[in-house]
């Protein structure tokens, strides 16, 4: 009777991607300012595991206005569960990785 080796399979590492919708006011500075922090904050804690979508309200209203967004700058975290949102600029990096679930 011969034995045959199990090879273990090298299972690829689960990446867990953050899916955020971000609502901006055009060109505003705080709006500048949110885009540029949600930039920084991905490069460095996320690098490919995210997915973003940038809503500018002043072109699409009724979308903002129909999931909820009454202020801008304002980030939306879909998934993973528990979703949340976070308004302003962004610039507190602390209260923004905490929101999404990143341990700095």
């Amino acid at each position: 009777m011969a034995r045959r080796k199990s090879k273990a399979k090298k299972s690829a590492a689960v990446t867990t991607v953050v899916v955020m919708r971000l609502y901006v006011a055009n060109s505003a500075p705080n709006s500048i300012k949110a885009i540029a922090n949600l930039e920084a904050i991905c490069k460095k804690h996320l690098a490919e595991g995210f997915k973003l979508e940038v809503i500018d309200v002043l072109e699409f209203p009724l979308r903002a206005l129909a999931d909820g967004i009454l202020v801008t700058p304002s980030l939306s975290k879909l998934s993973p569960s528990p979703g949340t949102k976070i308004v302003g600029n962004l610039s507190d990096r602390s209260n923004v990785l905490f929101a999404l679930g990143i341990k700095p």
